[in-house]
């Protein structure tokens, strides 16, 4: 007897739901507000900021570390996403500080990567440079603003490396840390200042 073909399913995979979203129309917001019912939507804010995220968190401890700093920020925003504010269309500054406040319980890590990334002048994500010349030059000033970095308290590091690598805006990192905007302006000076002191520029 001829075995009957299996009946095609009428519910698509989760996957194959959201890829049917118009995720371009679709803010932040308006993806975690459809999470609520729909918890598959959730997966297109990962699509959309896992790859920044990463690399933020890789240029803090290293690749290695970056990769669960990713995964529990994403798993932390997904169980927290009841409470998130949606009159914030853009996600990425409250993922940037639940990624901050991880790192946070790595301190000692992140100072003894930095330092180490003092003595080899190695980036984990390397911009590329054809020129052996500037990648020594490059290897020297990557070198010496690790070792001015990791001598930052840790507030001011945030906020520094948040502007730095996390291209947020000054308002973004208030809310990212949940700090005020005048804090954030304050620390921020005070970083670059003393940066500027441990490379050798004139301070602006």
């Amino acid at each position: 007897m001829t075995a009957l073909p299996e009946p095609v399913p009428t519910v698509l995979p989760a996957r194959a739901r959201v890829a049917v979203l118009d995720d371009a129309v679709l803010d932040d917001a308006a993806l975690i507000g459809r999470s609520l019912n729909e918890p598959e939507c959730f997966a297109v804010l990962f699509d959309r900021h896992g790859e920044r995220i990463h690399d933020y968190a890789a240029r803090r401890l290293g690749v290695q570390a970056s990769e669960d700093i990713t995964a529990e920020t994403f798993y932390t925003a997904f169980r927290r996403r009841a409470a998130y504010d949606l009159t914030y269309p853009n996600a990425r500054p409250w993922l940037y500080g639940i990624a901050s406040r991880l790192i946070a319980r790595h301190r000692r890590s992140e100072e003894r990567y930095l330092r180490a990334l003092q003595r080899t002048g190695v980036d984990p994500l390397p911009e590329p440079l054809d020129d052996a010349v500037l990648q020594r030059v490059a290897a020297q000033s990557e070198r010496r603003l690790a070792g001015a970095v990791a001598k930052l308290p840790a507030g001011d590091r945030d906020v520094l490396l948040l502007v730095a690598w996390g291209d947020l805006t000054y308002e973004e990192v208030a809310a990212a840390l949940e700090i005020p905007l005048g804090t954030v302006r304050s620390r921020l000076s005070r970083a670059r200042r003393k940066v500027r002191a441990a490379l050798g520029e004139d301070a602006r």
